[in-house]
Parts: C-alpha cells; sequence; structure tokens
C-alpha cells in the first residue's frame, strides 16, 4: 500500500451507512488478532489466521480492517486500553506516574510482541488518545507543553527500554534451555578469567560490588524509576511537590 492510498484506520466508518448490518466488529477482529499474536507472535496474526479464530472468510474480514497496517493499527491502540488511567491527574504527580509506568511494563510483558510494532508516527486511535489526555494532564498544570511532551518521552523511554531489555534476556533464556541462575552460572569461568587479568577496573567493580544485577527484575526497575521521577522533579517548580 502506497502512502497515497493509506486511510487511517480511525477515519474509516466501521459499518457502512447502506447495506446489511456487519456480522462482525473491528472489535472482534482485534480481540482474535492480540490473542493469536500473545501465543504465536505478531507475525502469526494474518487475516487468514484470524478468519480461522472468529469462523469467518479471510477476504470478508477486508471489508472490516482494509489493510495490515489497520489491523496493527488496532491491536496496539487495543493494548493502550490495558494501561488504567481513571482518575488521572488525581494531584499527585509521582503517584499517577508510577501508576502509568507500572500499567506500561505489565501491559509489554503481557504482549511482549508489542516491541515490534513500529510506532514512532502514532495513529492516535481512542485509547492512546485518552492515554495522551490523562497522562499529559498530570504535569500540564507545572510545565509547559514542550517540557510536557520532553518528560513524558524521558519516562516512556525508560519503560520501554528497561521492559525490552527484560523480555530480550527472558527470551534468550528461554531458548538457551537453561534457567536464569543456570545460564549465569555458564558465563562464570569467562567473568572470572576477566576479572583476574585486571585489566578491567570497572568491569570488575561491577561484578563484585554491584547490587542492582542481584536484585529482582521488579527492584531493578523500581530503582531506576525513581531516579527518572527524580530527574522530572528537577524540571519541576517547587509548587509542584
Amino acid at each position: 500500500m502506497t502512502d497515497a492510498e493509506y486511510v487511517n484506520i480511525w477515519m474509516r466508518p466501521e459499518r457502512p451507512a447502506r447495506g446489511p448490518k456487519p456480522v462482525y466488529s473491528r472489535a472482534q477482529i482485534t480481540e482474535a488478532a492480540v490473542r493469536i499474536a500473545d501465543a504465536e507472535g505478531l507475525e502469526a496474526a494474518t487475516m487468514r489466521r484470524i478468519a480461522a479464530e472468529i469462523g469467518a472468510g479471510a477476504m470478508s474480514l477486508y471489508r472490516y480492517v482494509p489493510s495490515r497496517d489497520n489491523l496493527v493499527e488496532l491491536m496496539a491502540d487495543r493494548l493502550m486500553g490495558e494501561i488504567d488511567v481513571t482518575g488521572m491527574p488525581s494531584g499527585d504527580w509521582r503517584a499517577d506516574l508510577t501508576r502509568y509506568a507500572d500499567g506500561l511494563r505489565a501491559m509489554w510483558l503481557r504482549h511482549p510482541w508489542i516491541a515490534t510494532v513500529q510506532r514512532s508516527l502514532p495513529s492516535f486511535g481512542p485509547n492512546q488518545l485518552l492515554l495522551i489526555e490523562r497522562l499529559m494532564g498530570v504535569l500540564d498544570a507545572f510545565v509547559s507543553i514542550d517540557e510536557n511532551l520532553g518528560l513524558v518521552a524521558l519516562l516512556t523511554s525508560y519503560i520501554e527500554g528497561t521492559v525490552r531489555e527484560e523480555t530480550s534476556s527472558a527470551e534468550e533464556v528461554r531458548r538457551s534451555g537453561l534457567s536464569e541462575s543456570e545460564w549465569m552460572a555458564r558465563s562464570y569461568p569467562y567473568v572470572d578469567q576477566l576479572v583476574k587479568s585486571g585489566e578491567y577496573p570497572i568491569f570488575t567493580k561491577i561484578v563484585m560490588e554491584a547490587r542492582q544485577p542481584h536484585l529482582s527484575r521488579d527492584d531493578q526497575f523500581r530503582y531506576g524509576l525513581r531516579r527518572v521521577l527524580d530527574c522530572i522533579a528537577a524540571a519541576l517548580p517547587p509548587t509542584a511537590e
């Protein structure tokens, strides 16, 4: 599909003004696509596979979702709806941003295929728009809109970068057929050799003194999140605290 042919899915009416009532809905198709992607990966969520899942003809689904790009947009927006922003902003910006961070991380862990979705050019579906309004509303009273965009991007980049590494590591461990402790033990002889060489003092300090690598994934995430929130606090006026 060329750029000239592309039409944002949110600009297309879900049902035609005339003709028979649709048998299926975009929500049905999207839910089936998400189930398949969760179980088998994003590439498995083809129109043919989705049609088999809901008992429809593959070609008939194109009446509801015209393209693969549109399907991925629907799926990504469906996942944004899992992040609970009810009651935000609450007046406690740290609590609100912590809640968002926990919600976004949990969503990525439930649906690791979202890491493969290119979302640098967002489609602004209803769930994403609600998230923007509620999330950016948290800092809106304290900073300009440009500063708000930068601070939210800083927070989101930390969350997504951390959980991307978390899911990637889990997948490497799974492919190895070892437990995480067994996987670490396998690396020990080489690490020990590097430490004893005396050539890498900073690496040695990490191995011998650092506590972070020994924390749980939850505690590692929380440690980094506190630091990011402290950075955001430094950009806010004193009245925000």
